[in-house]
């Protein structure tokens, strides 16, 4: 089946569960993979997902901080996140980075 050719609603739920399969494997399966590393390859990271799920629920009038949408992401409060998985770049993460967002 196209996309095309499904419902409004079947699209929604569709596209529900890969972002939370998406925000499972980042949470559970790799968190070995940091932000820098992500967003030099993909140009976002685990905090542009929670950015975007936090403008989200302001769009629908759910008031959410940048906090809560982390956590509600990352699956624990930032800091514990980072203080739990967060190593340090590598020069070469640094320099890519740094490349990209002249």
């Amino acid at each position: 089946m196209k996309e095309t050719d499904m419902d409004d609603q079947t699209r929604i739920e569709l596209e529900a569960a890969a972002f939370r399969r998406l925000r499972q494997h980042l949470q559970t399966d790799r968190p070995d993979v940091q932000n820098i590393d992500m967003m030099n390859l993909t140009g976002f990271c685990r905090n542009c997902l929670s950015r975007w799920y936090q403008e989200a629920a302001i769009e629908r009038g759910i008031p959410m901080t940048k906090d809560e949408g982390r956590e509600a992401f990352y699956g624990m409060p930032y800091d514990d996140w980072r203080a739990q998985h967060q190593t340090e770049a590598s020069p070469a993460a640094q320099e890519a980075f740094k490349s990209s967002h002249d």
